[in-house]
């Protein structure tokens, strides 16, 4: 039952969730009608339209011309993955944890690989580890945006510039909506799916010459499947990163990827797209400012993500609640959003706090987040009247 009144005004597109993210706005299925759909993605069309992805991808993102971009399998974990089984174990590792997904490449470093030179520099849901602690003369592997917890580096200063070891860095939910300092980076990974609003499964490796270098004389102690290797004979394989993907690729996402491009580069490319993100995640802070059962995860205004915000109900009559009855709270929050077709997927991630995470990437309209936050109010007072209720 309506214990309130309800808001006026529903977002036009309710899909706040972090994956799949929202398309761009304006998009439909017919602006994929230039996909080469049946043709071989080794045909002359599909060589094209690949290493035209690669190219966009260069100018929205000004990456350098020296560094090398390729189109991998498997969305961004493949690309992960790809970077730590090929480049790791020449120098020790440390290895950054924040959250969820800085977590499996933990996992993946110490339990898979089995390196005993790894150091893993930890802090809970909501903070960054101390990064004055990182030594750069091992490789780094770390998240540059921790989708499951709001939280991200607030730039690349911490990254030294005479580093002797390689940065690794997951930035699937900030490419397109952070500034990343590429001089600072040796590996780049992400996916289309998140800033872009792209169709998953397909990832993109970015290399710095430093990288490449590893690549050509670092020959890993364990045995590497034909779906990560990037060498051949001690050199690279160049056709990797001109289009000539290991894999099949659906030549429909990667339509769908160009036309994000292109969305893109009329918005003034990257700065267009950082924009558009920043104010999204103005309208969340402004009303997160007014609103005090609500708060961000995030404990420090510089670390707070601008795509994946995520949020904690600060009311004292649910933080007083067990942990259980906290999350079953947020749940409901959640759950009377989606039933009202107003937000879809904004629980909080699995293995984080319990709370909200509202997807604010350069896809979603600032006036659809705009319309959301009287609804958040709403859910919220629908949730207490329960609890009141049940009490």
């Amino acid at each position: 039952m309506t214990t309130n009144a309800l808001p006026v005004a529903k977002p036009v597109n309710p899909n706040f969730s972090s994956g799949p993210c929202a398309k761009r706005p304006g998009w439909t299925l017919e602006a994929l009608g230039d996909a080469p759909l049946g043709r071989s993605h080794r045909a002359k069309v599909g060589k094209a339209k690949l290493k035209l992805a690669i190219d966009l991808t260069r100018e929205v993102l000004d990456i350098p011309a020296d560094y090398r971009i390729g189109i991998v399998p498997a969305s961004d974990t493949g690309a992960v993955e790809m970077a730590l089984w090929s480049l790791l174990g020449a120098r020790p590792v440390d290895l950054l944890a924040w959250e969820s997904f800085g977590e499996g490449w933990v996992t993946d470093v110490v339990k898979q690989l089995k390196l005993k030179d790894a150091r893993t520099l930890k802090a809970g849901y909501g903070e960054l580890p101390d990064l004055g602690a990182v030594n750069f003369d091992h490789d780094v592997v770390f998240t540059w945006n921790g989708t499951t917890s709001g939280v991200r580096v607030p730039n690349a200063d911490w990254i030294k510039e005479d580093r002797t070891g390689l940065t690794i860095c997951d930035a699937t939910s900030a490419a397109f909506a952070q500034d990343l300092d590429w001089s600072k980076l040796d590996v780049v990974t992400f996916s289309w799916q998140k800033v872009l609003g792209g169709e998953g499964g397909h990832g993109m490796l970015i290399l710095s010459p430093r990288a490449v270098e590893r690549l050509e004389t670092y020959v890993p102690a364990w045995p590497l499947p034909k779906i990560f290797r990037m060498t051949k004979g001690g050199k690279l394989i160049d056709g990797i990163f001109e289009g000539e993907t290991i894999n099949t690729p659906s030549m429909l996402c990667v339509e769908d990827y160009l036309d994000a491009l292109g969305w893109a580069k009329a918005l003034g490319g990257g700065k267009g797209l950082r924009a558009r993100s920043d104010a999204n995640f103005k309208v969340l802070a402004d009303w997160v400012a007014k609103t005090p059962w609500v708060d961000f995860l995030a404990k420090d205004a510089a670390t707070r993500s601008n795509t994946s915000v995520c949020l904690v109900v600060a009311d004292p009559d649910v933080t007083a609640l067990a942990p259980d009855a906290q999350a079953a709270f947020a749940k409901a929050i959640a759950g009377a959003l989606e039933k009202a077709k107003v937000a879809y997927d904004i629980g909080a991630y699995r293995d984080a706090p319990a709370g909200l995470r509202i997807w604010a990437g350069a896809t979603v309209e600032a006036s659809d987040l705009d319309a959301l936050t009287p609804w958040l109010d709403w859910a919220y007072a629908e949730a207490k009247a329960g609890l009141k209720q049940a009490a």
